[in-house]
């Protein structure tokens, strides 16, 4: 029961829940006690609704004999007026907990009831849902969490767009002159690319561009740490510094293979002539031509390119090969890693982006020594004039966004092609994500001041605490307060409303130069790595903590109003979710410490295969019929494993709820009993519609599961789902064979 509904009743019953059959004037409202009211709700009866009634004390009688007839007559209407009045105020309070728990796009309007629930729950749940939610031409996807994302960032341009107040500290106005430096478009098409072509003349020189460009004075050492340490853009290799995963207290240079230009190596490896490669090799083209390359030598130049970025694609490996983290791990020395891959200096690489004197006995971990040996076997038989387009023309890529509209042009005709949107979002959108990217925590710091409730953070702990009690210590959405030494930092940051490609390019050098100087420092496990403001949780193997930003605590997955069967399906499985990555394919390769250590014995790790294996070869048979193509069972195994996991943990511990305090009262307009609610909502986080190129893409890159999977394999999984929506064994959501890791 909510506070309010609580108050309400103690003003009536003193706590009991009052029941309204027809009875005589002036008798005393019955009421239901605690017991009474429990046992009626296992009995499946619906509650009635609460209403607010006035008792005259008086005995029968509602006025007394010594009063005239008009005088009666007078007091009876006005208290009848004023019950009146009470009890719509009290059917106003009643609509308004309802109005906010269903809402514009209500459980009642998302279901399509024509659907037998235990053939099909994703369509029960959603089926209206993806009717009623189009997506937009701005978009490759749209589900709950795309709108709640949009709702989120609505709060946000109110807040950026706020005029400077007393109120304000130095690092709220800077967010606000970033938001309005991005907003200015004639400033921008004023300044034109000229920023962009110092910024191409600091990293070397772009080739294309200048038929004279010569060989001779190429460093790939040099271009690469130059893009690496002032643009913090790691192309041909991954490289940072952070927490090592034997010592989860220090941390060390890592590296790793790259990010693709394209969004993974099948794409290049299995259809070269496939409409994707054509438009990414046109864009290429394209921004090159609009820097003043001749067409000719452009097109000539960038297909030299793409198959340059086809041999380093191949030379990768696939992504659902790289999950067992201690196989990959690999520490060494820069002297060991020198003689590993000798063609390459990487004492000159690291000094251009590491603040501080290396040596060769410095240590660092390499998660992909043998591609690192490859990538060189590639770059030694590639001319310099290829490598070093490919390097300019993909740290251009990432800049390009933030430039002028004849360049975004080129980008949205990619991105038309290669994801199926045929225009950008709205400006205020692009620069609200910009701002709350860049500058997160001072964006979400004004997002909480104003948007946040200490009441949910309490009630999120609380959950938390009944869902895995070892973790009840796990929230910190206050974590951005108690940086100071981060907003000191900040104060060193300038920006300028006038410029703002030069703002884009101080905020990454701002990164990359605190990510260094990470090297000689203790690893500080308080430090947020998200931002509160937005959509989403996390989990950090190298802290062994969960993180719930203040941006996902809202309806559906919570809220203040909603009964515990909503937040417990809601939030609460996102809970157990997050907890469970602690225990997945990955996660369960670290120790409580973070770090990366055999702590289970040989025959506990081989049970916990089989069982994955099961869930992998269950994922495995789902098609996505939208492009006819399976799921990747392997890929996908961490996050199907913390889905099935994290249902499974919230759902008893929701039950363990009802049981200390007892059934709560149903919801009028749902024929459905809150533990059917618990899953109805579970369902519909997921609903949700994405285009052909968004799936392909999903299928061959996300470690996630598409949303209706995430709703067919946990529930088909779930012994308490088939019970409680009395599916047959054998239906589809009841099969024979079940999964089950945790």
């Amino acid at each position: 029961m909510s506070e309010k509904e609580k108050s309400h009743t103690d003003m009536n019953c003193n706590g009991e829940i009052p029941i309204y059959p027809s009875y005589k004037n002036g008798e005393s409202v019955p009421c239901l006690t605690e017991k009474e009211r429990n046992e009626s709700n296992h009995k499946g009866k619906k509650a009635r609704q609460v209403e607010m009634t006035v008792h005259i004390t008086d005995g029968n009688k509602c006025c007394t004999d010594k009063w005239t007839s008009r005088e009666r007559y007078l007091f009876c209407a006005c208290t009848l007026l004023f019950t009146a009045c009470l009890v719509f105020i009290a059917v106003a309070f009643f609509r308004s907990r309802i109005d906010n728990i269903y809402g514009d796009n209500s459980a009642i309007q998302a279901m399509d009831t024509s659907v037998e629930p235990c053939e099909d729950f994703f369509q029960f749940a959603c089926g209206n849902w993806n009717k009623r939610n189009m997506i937009p031409e701005d978009k490759p996807s749209f589900n709950t969490f795309e709108k709640l994302h949009d709702d989120l960032q609505i709060k946000l341009k109110g807040l950026l767009e706020e005029q400077f107040a007393v109120k304000d500290n130095k690092a709220i106005k800077k967010a606000k002159v970033l938001y309005r430096s991005c907003m200015n478009i004639s400033q921008i098409e004023n300044i034109g690319e000229a920023p962009l072509r110092t910024m191409i003349s600091k990293i070397g020189g772009f080739p294309v561009l200048d038929p004279s460009w010569s060989e001779s004075s190429f460093s790939l050492e040099d271009m690469l740490g130059i893009i690496r340490g002032q643009y913090n853009t790691p192309v041909v290799m991954y490289s940072n510094v952070g927490a090592d995963d034997k010592k989860s207290t220090s941390n060390i240079i890592q590296l790793d293979q790259p990010e693709l230009g394209l969004p993974s190596r099948h794409y290049y490896l299995d259809d070269q002539n496939s409409s994707f490669v054509r438009s990414y090799l046109k864009y290429m083209k394209d921004i090159a031509v609009l820097l003043g390359a001749d067409e000719l030598r452009a097109r000539k130049e960038m297909e030299d390119v793409l198959k340059f970025e086809t041999m380093l694609a191949n030379v990768t490996t696939p992504d659902n090969e790289r999950h067992d983290t201690g196989l990959l791990y690999r520490k060494m020395t820069i002297q060991a890693l020198q003689a590993l891959v000798p063609q390459f200096d990487w004492l000159k690489y690291f000094t251009h982006f590491i603040p501080f004197n290396l040596d060769e006995k410095e240590n660092i971990v390499t998660y992909a020594p043998e591609y690192l040996v490859k990538m060189m076997g590639v770059i030694q038989n590639t001319d310099k004039r290829t490598v070093a387009n490919y390097i300019v023309i993909r740290t251009i890529f990432v800049f390009v966004p933030e430039l002028t509209e004849k360049f975004r042009a080129a980008r949205r005709e990619y991105r038309r092609v290669s994801e199926g949107i045929s225009r950008d979002i709205p400006r205020w959108q692009k620069c609200v994500e910009y701002a709350n990217k860049k500058l997160g925590v001072i964006v979400g710091a004004m997002f909480v001041k104003d948007n946040f409730q200490k009441k949910s953070k309490d009630t999120a702990l609380s959950m938390i605490h009944n869902i895995r009690a070892a973790f009840n210590e796990l929230l910190h959405e206050n974590a951005w307060m108690d940086h100071k030494t981060r907003e000191v930092a900040m104060e060193k940051l300038f920006i300028d409303e006038r410029t703002y490609f030069e703002n884009v390019l101080r905020l990454e050098l701002f990164e990359a130069k605190n990510a260094m100087k990470k090297l000689r420092e203790p690893v500080d496990k308080d430090q947020w790595e998200q931002d509160p403001a937005v959509v989403n949780a996390f989990y950090n193997p190298n802290t062994n903590d969960i993180v719930f930003p203040a941006g996902i605590l809202q309806p559906p997955f919570y809220s203040d109003v909603f009964p515990k069967s909503l937040n417990y399906g809601g939030i609460g499985v996102v809970i157990g979710h997050e907890i469970t990555h602690g225990f997945d394919d990955k996660g369960r390769q670290y120790d409580k410490f973070g770090n990366l250590k055999q702590w289970w014995d040989n025959g506990t790790i081989n049970a916990f295969r089989h069982r994955a294996q099961c869930m992998i070869d269950q994922y495995s048979s789902y098609k996505l019929d939208q492009i006819g193509l399976n799921i990747d069972g392997k890929n996908t195994q961490g996050e199907n494993i913390a889905d099935n996991g994290g249902l499974k943990q919230a759902y008893r511990a929701y039950s363990k709820w009802v049981e200390r305090h007892g059934e709560e009262l149903l919801l009028p307009g749902l024929k459905l009993s809150n533990r059917q609610l618990f899953f109805l909502n579970y369902a519909q986080i997921w609903c949700g519609n994405m285009r052909d190129e968004e799936a392909l893409e999903k299928i061959r890159t996300s470690v996630h599961s598409p949303g209706s999977i995430r709703v067919l394999g946990p529930l088909s999984n779930s012994e308490d789902f088939a019970e409680v929506y009395q599916c047959p064994k054998g239906s589809r959501m009841n099969p024979i064979h079940k999964c089950s890791v945790w």
